[in-house]
């Protein structure tokens, strides 16, 4: 007798199969690769394009840095050193902490939040990015202000979310475990979240396996969820370390991701970003790491994921 998580493995497998059968031309095309680049911290951005370069990984989710109008990439630059590697930008990973928190019970938090938002889908759209990733509530604080944060965050991003459409980028928002924010946990909840904000700029999310290895009963079940609202997937195993280092059903991911025609959708990517296990690796964003570690995260991740790319479309049911 299977367990339950087999039984929905097996029927996403058989589906995969199917339309694999049914529909061979969609499978031409590959995935997306991406990859988060705030977890390679203060390194220079050349080097760190350089290093995707090398890895033949064509995309780049950019750390979203531009935390006040003289902080931050500056876009010309970005786009020069980009341009030099063949790099392209898929999104920009929106940073929301306790300083500029959509849901937080202080002002002058929520307006940090709003003018952050302005500057960074600014950003997004002048280097070419399709999305911008958006928390509802700050990340990296698991203990709720009080009982009205998702008011005062559906009201925070209502006032800014116009600038989405304004700039012609996906506002994704990105479901976190429990453990480290306070709203929006699961694809239900993001889904629920842009229901109830009801704006035609936020309608997109942000997919984490790392998150959805804690908060959903099945992954490869709730991606298919997430259907064509799904717009990029960060991506780790289950130690929150590089692709292949645990024991993460990365076969079932990729089926579910061709279920859903993502390879065939310009808006979407698959981003690694292993943070490395711990309650908070947001510090690393302000650190450095030694190359030859983020070279083997990087390289070991895209090896390892396309060479699982490569068996699920070689199977045979």
């Amino acid at each position: 007798m299977k367990q339950n998580y087999e039984i929905k493995t097996d029927r996403i497998h058989q589906a995969f199969f199917q339309y694999k059968k049914e529909h061979p031309e969609k499978l031409k095309q590959r995935l997306k690769f991406s990859w988060s680049n705030w977890g390679f911290g203060l390194e220079d951005f050349s080097l760190s394009c350089d290093r995707l370069k090398r890895a033949g990984i064509s995309y780049i989710e950019l750390h979203g840095n531009h935390y006040g109008p003289d902080l931050g990439y500056n876009t010309a630059e970005v786009l020069k050193i980009m341009n030099s590697y063949g790099i392209k930008a898929g999104g920009v990973c929106g940073m929301f902490s306790a300083d500029n928190d959509l849901s937080s019970n202080r002002p002058v938090h929520r307006q940090a939040a709003i003018d952050y938002i302005k500057r960074e889908a600014e950003f997004t759209e002048a280097v070419g990015g399709r999305y911008m990733l958006v928390c509802p509530a700050a990340v990296g604080r698991s203990k709720k202000y009080d009982d009205s944060e998702l008011e005062r965050s559906l009201d925070s991003l209502s006032r800014v979310a116009d600038v989405f459409v304004e700039h012609k980028i996906r506002a994704a928002i990105e479901p976190i475990r429990s453990a480290e924010t306070t709203l929006v946990h699961s694809i239900a909840d993001a889904k629920n979240y842009i229901r109830l904000l009801a704006h035609p700029g936020v309608q997109h999310i942000n997919g984490d396996v790392y998150h959805m290895l804690v908060e959903e009963s099945h992954i490869g079940e709730a991606l298919l969820d997430a259907g064509e609202q799904l717009t990029n997937l960060h991506m780790a195993d289950s130690n929150r370390c590089a692709l292949g280092y645990g024991f993460l059903d990365i076969d079932t991911i990729i089926m579910a991701l061709y279920l859903l025609d993502y390879n065939n959708n310009e808006n979407c990517f698959v981003t690694p970003e292993p943070l490395g296990p711990g309650g908070d690796p947001y510090p690393m964003q302000h650190s450095k790491t030694a190359p030859e570690i983020l070279d083997k995260l990087v390289f070991d991740s895209v090896t390892y994921f396309r060479a699982r790319e490569d068996a699920v479309l070689a199977m045979e049911e």
